[in-house]
């Protein structure tokens, strides 16, 4: 008696197995890709020769000052792993790192009085790799990048503002700017001034 227990608890266990790691797996992946193909695929952004540029979900770091810069990341925007420092705000560490931010943000933008950069460009995401700042971020940059670029205040302006999305919802989180987006977005400018 008891070994046919043993069977029927194998066998249960089994088709549970494939039912609901196997089966289930692949008709929800088969339903989000026909639902939301570019959801379910990553959010993959692509260039114009079809390679694959980045995620709007995964923040890229830009080094070039002639780009719009995203948030400090304490993962070195390394996207097989994210997290934070989880320093407290009177961590030494912290007020040291803020400091050097304030610095590289001061020797870049000279034309921006410190008073009016944004927190989200010297703070970390809680997941180091956020991909989006808030539109004032973006707006702060802009002197320094219109200077580099050539691109006009004007047009940078309109970009932030094409490029900004609204809380979901109209109430759910705040509005934001993909930093890849907006960088892509700067280059298109820059290659349509050019020709």
């Amino acid at each position: 008696m008891p070994m046919k227990i043993v069977w029927t608890t194998l066998r249960t266990s089994a088709v549970l197995f494939i039912v609901c790691c196997v089966i289930y797996q692949l008709a929800i992946t088969g339903i989000a890709k026909l639902i939301m193909p570019h959801q379910a695929s990553g959010s993959l952004i692509y260039n114009s020769q079809h390679q694959v540029i980045g995620s709007e979900l995964i923040g890229q770091q830009f080094k070039d000052p002639q780009f719009f810069q995203g948030r400090v990341s304490s993962v070195d925007y390394n996207a097989n792993g994210s997290g934070s420092s989880n320093l407290a705000p009177s961590n030494p560490a912290l007020i040291e790192r803020m400091k050097a931010s304030i610095e590289a943000w001061k020797k870049q933008n000279p034309d921006v009085p410190v008073s009016s950069l944004p927190m989200d460009l010297i703070t970390n995401s809680g997941s180091g790799l956020d991909p989006d700042i808030s539109p004032g971020a973006a707006l702060a940059q802009v002197p320094r990048i219109s200077k580099l670029t050539g691109v006009s205040e004007d047009k940078l302006q309109a970009l932030i503002a094409q490029t900004t999305t609204s809380p979901q919802l109209g109430m759910l989180g705040n509005s934001a700017v993909n930093v890849l987006k907006l960088n892509i977005g700067l280059e298109q400018l820059q290659a349509g001034s050019n020709s």
